[in-house]
């Protein structure tokens, strides 16, 4: 493999694969990318989605994972991965496209940030030797691990993505993107990459589906289309415990993730504690509605005061969340809300096309972290090349 004569392509095709903090799967795209930096242009080929099994995802989310579990879960992950890239590589020779390379996000299994943690480190899961092995190509991974050495938080790094994707190229605008996934974060897209403000707000489906799960003792595993939560009735004193906590307090550069905001940690207690008084909708429509708050909460605090935004652009799994959608488009008033679905991004697709971008940013030698997002010192190149 000569990763040089891959760097001096005219274009690129890349796999993305992005599982998120949720656990419920992995996202992939095909992408084709030409250039890298601020000229970079891309363009989407394909998209799938690929579910966890039921077993699998409780697995995976267990919040005491052993070393022992961790260590196979690593395979396990490699394997899945390895079978979605597959399935991504017969959707783009269905377009006549040879891919390059895959970028792989990995699972989040440890996200444990400075300043807020003094041993300090991210592990993602999903040993990218098996995805190179299983499919002869390049993989690149680990891309947090570099902006947190640089003393970054490791995250969030999707806003590289939205920036090269989004921005107004007239540099009239600021765009503010939502993403609503396991945890929500915002980007404030900017004209200039120097001057894009991004962090993450606090959780998003990572509660509202754990409150599902505790509530059915895991016969359910998520809150379909909102319709508990868009059902339910706020219940006051939950809504005040649950926006009761230091992380949303906390000044940007963050980043959070399960340690924080896992249903063991955050819900369990609290939801036991009230189920037996109040009806399963009311505790999930509590849930999702201290979410939507807890976004535009941050949004008042903290970009309000800073940028001003034309509009914004929502994806992840949360915008099939009736409920929660309906509070974020009240809240956010005369700034109109659109879908980035309704930019020729699927909802799904777009952090897997990040990191996509990101992948070809390491293969290029291009630094793609945003300092002023993540804490970092500098700008550095992320991600680790596994060649096949």
């Amino acid at each position: 493999m000569d990763l040089n004569a891959l760097r001096e392509k005219p274009m690129r095709f890349l796999i993305g694969l992005m599982t998120g903090t949720s656990g419920d799967g992995i996202d992939g795209v095909v992408v084709r990318i030409k250039g890298t930096g601020p000229g970079l242009a891309i363009k989407l080929i394909a998209h799938a989605s690929f579910p966890y099994t039921p077993l699998f995802r409780t697995r995976l989310i267990n919040e005491h994972l052993s070393v022992r579990e961790v260590c196979s879960l690593n395979f396990e992950m490699g394997e899945l991965l390895a079978d979605a890239a597959k399935e991504m590589v017969k959707l783009a020779e269905a377009q006549g496209v040879t891919v390059d390379a895959i970028a792989s996000h990995g699972q989040t299994v440890a996200h444990l940030p400075p300043p807020q943690y003094d041993k300090y480190g991210t592990l993602q899961i999903g040993a990218p030797a098996v995805i190179a092995e299983r499919t002869g190509l390049p993989v690149i991974s680990d891309f947090r691990s570099r902006d947190m050495a640089a003393g970054g938080q490791g995250a969030p790094l999707v806003p590289y993505g939205d920036w090269m994707i989004w921005r107004d190229r007239k540099g009239e605008r600021n765009i503010l993107g939502l993403n609503l996934g396991g945890i929500a974060n915002f980007t404030v897209i900017t004209p200039k990459l120097n001057d894009v403000m991004a962090f993450d707000t606090g959780p998003c489906n990572m509660a509202i589906d754990g409150a599902v799960r505790l509530l059915s003792r895991g016969a359910e595993q998520m809150d379909t289309n909102g319709e508990m939560s868009d059902k339910g009735i706020v219940v006051d004193e939950f809504y005040e415990y649950l926006l009761n906590q230091p992380y949303f307090d906390k000044v940007p550069p963050k980043s959070t993730g399960r340690e924080d905001f896992g249903e063991e940690v955050y819900l369990r207690d609290a939801i036991t504690a009230r189920s037996k008084q109040h009806a399963q909708e009311d505790l999930v429509a509590t849930v999702a509605a201290a979410v939507a708050d807890s976004i535009l909460q941050a949004y008042e605090r903290f970009i309000k005061p800073e940028h001003e935004v034309s509009h914004v652009i929502v994806g992840g799994g949360g915008t099939h969340n009736k409920g929660l959608m309906k509070r974020l488009e009240k809240g956010f008033g005369d700034i109109p809300l659109y879908a980035c679905s309704q930019f020729g991004i699927p909802s799904q697709a777009r952090e897997a096309i990040a990191f996509a971008i990101l992948g070809n940013e390491t293969l290029c030698g291009t630094p793609s972290n945003v300092p002023q997002a993540t804490g970092a010192s500098k700008r550095v190149v992320l991600g680790s090349i596994t060649l096949p």
